[in-house]
């Protein structure tokens, strides 16, 4: 059976955002970005047409995230919640009872039998929502003080995706007439008298909504797929010319000379690169970025970096950690260490904790040691899943 969905992912996440400031749908998890995992069930379950609905500055991070997935198209949301929602429904062109799956991008570990039984409810429902029943005793305070026990019978903790047909969903919207939004999308047909019904929800599809949600998830998923740690190390070197600046790991520093390249010769991010690829056994980067071709005459080392950790990403790796260490006696590195980073945790959306760059000179000895040119070694630390 095909349906059509509605991916929610235009929040800012901040709760969940790493140190990078990256929110939790761009974030990477189990090796994909967050949105990732929610697309590609949704796309294996049989869904024909799946709208994404992101912030007005969200499209280029959603393409980026979905790369080499069709089926899927991004859509701009609005202020709330529910506003994305009307949004996303706004862009459908399928029948007006085709079903529709509404899910947010903060739940990525969606099964294919929560989807199924979601279909099959609405033979007999308006709307169907997967959910838990509530397990812990529950306390009303004020303050800290308890004043009394709920009652947790015919408690439920709703997830997502929650399932309608077209039309029903669009009608129950245009009869909305609180002043207030929408707890979630069943509230809108429970409100127009709507008949909505529970099914078997998944402890699995979780709410990532704290930074140690994500460590949760994380664990789930390593406990279902078994990985293997790689690792993989880079060298990069290039002679000193006449400049006024120099990039060393996606920081320009002010120096009285540069480094000479086909690009811009940044010798850190080229060894960190080739580290990932050799961690991939994929060559190395002037396999994938010949120096002979002219459109990377000048180009930026960031691409080649992101390029790399896309290519972990998409054999459903994540990177771990990585290491860079630049040989040279000028300039001076610590000053820009923290800076450099900085840069290299954004690319890669690792934590900074798990970037290190480090400086150190070879005594005078050698062409870095007389001034003829910088030095760069890198180890870098992936997770594949085993073969």
């Amino acid at each position: 059976m095909t349906f059509a969905a509605i991916v929610v992912a235009a929040g800012t996440g901040s709760r969940a955002a790493n140190p990078a400031g990256i929110a939790k749908q761009w974030r990477l998890l189990g090796g994909k970005p967050v949105l990732r995992w929610s697309v590609e069930a949704l796309l294996a379950a049989g869904a024909d047409d799946v709208a994404v609905v992101v912030s007005e500055d969200g499209h280029e991070a959603a393409a980026a995230a979905l790369s080499g997935l069709t089926g899927w198209r991004s859509v701009t949301g609005g202020a709330t919640r529910a506003d994305s929602v009307r949004a996303g429904l706004a862009s459908l062109t399928g029948p007006a009872d085709q079903i529709v799956l509404i899910h947010d991008a903060a739940r990525p570990l969606l099964g294919e039998a929560v989807i199924r039984r979601l279909l099959t409810a609405l033979d007999t429902a308006d709307g169907a929502l997967p959910a838990l029943p509530v397990a812990d005793t529950l306390k009303k305070t004020s303050g800290d003080a308890i004043t009394g026990t709920v009652d947790r019978d015919h408690l439920w903790r709703a997830q997502t995706p929650q399932a309608f047909r077209r039309d029903r969903l669009e009608a129950a919207w245009a009869n909305w007439t609180s002043a207030g939004s929408p707890t979630d999308d069943c509230a809108v047909v429970e409100a127009d008298g709507g008949k909505v019904v529970v099914v078997e929800g998944d402890a699995r599809l979780m709410k990532l909504t704290f930074p140690e949600d994500f460590a949760m998830a994380e664990a789930l998923i390593a406990s279902e797929t078994r990985m293997q740690t790689r690792v993989g190390s880079g060298f990069d070197a290039h002679r000193w010319g006449p400049g006024g600046s120099v990039w060393l790991c996606g920081v320009e520093i002010p120096h009285d000379q540069t480094l000479i390249g086909h690009s811009d010769a940044d010798a850190g991010l080229h060894a960190l690169t080739d580290a990932i690829l050799g961690a991939l056994c994929d060559g190395d980067i002037g396999d994938h970025f010949p120096p002979t071709d002219p459109k990377w005459k000048g180009a930026s080392s960031d691409r080649f970096l992101e390029y790399a950790a896309e290519k972990v990403t998409a054999r459903g790796g994540r990177m771990v950690h990585v290491d860079v260490t630049l040989i040279c006696e000028r300039p001076k590195v610590k000053p820009h260490r923290q800076a450099m980073r900085e840069r290299i945790a954004a690319i890669l959306s690792l934590p900074l904790d798990a970037v290190s760059v480090k400086a150190t000179t070879t005594e005078a000895m050698g062409f870095t040691g007389r001034g003829e040119g910088l030095a760069a070694q890198a180890v870098a630390t992936i997770e594949l899943p085993a073969a």
